[in-house]
């Protein structure tokens, strides 16, 4: 009886960037929420910093460590900050959802993700010293003392 063939499976390649066609569709939500100034000292490209976001939570990496490419790090983590606190990483993820929606390329019934984010901070928690309850002796010690309480009496 012969075996089925197995489907060689080949992962998605990873992401380590914003890919163009991803990017046209990001840039102009984007640039309607936060539209360049049209004084001051000009911003690093978003697309940079995107890029350097993605590239700090896929690694890990500690922000100060960013590879030059992405630009100055206190400006990608300072873009991390705000994006976060608008809740705008929310709306690019509705809008990434709604277009695999659409294109029927989500399989709706089953569907995992991971929770890990990175490394405990400092190590994790610490627990503190177990009390003792009373004297703790090992089997050997414990017979050793009723030997010896035996013999003095």
């Amino acid at each position: 009886m012969a075996g089925r063939r197995k489907k060689k499976w080949k992962p998605a390649p990873t992401i380590w960037e914003v890919p163009d066609e991803l990017w046209e569709r990001i840039e102009p939500e984007i640039q309607e929420a936060y539209p360049p100034k049209p004084k001051g000292r000009p911003r690093i490209h978003l697309r940079q910093a995107l890029n350097g976001i993605i590239f700090r939570l896929r690694s890990g990496c500690q922000w100060n460590q960013l590879p030059k490419r992405f630009g100055d790090d206190s400006s990608v983590h300072r873009w991390f900050q705000r994006w976060s606190e608008d809740g705008f990483f929310e709306q690019l993820w509705a809008i990434l959802l709604a277009e695999c929606d659409e294109l029927a390329d989500v399989d709706w019934v089953w569907q995992a993700a991971d929770a890990m984010m990175g490394k405990a901070r400092f190590g994790g928690r610490k627990r503190g010293r177990i009390q003792r309850i009373g004297r703790n002796l090992g089997p050997r010690k414990a017979s050793l003392s009723k030997a010896r309480a035996g013999r003095s009496a």
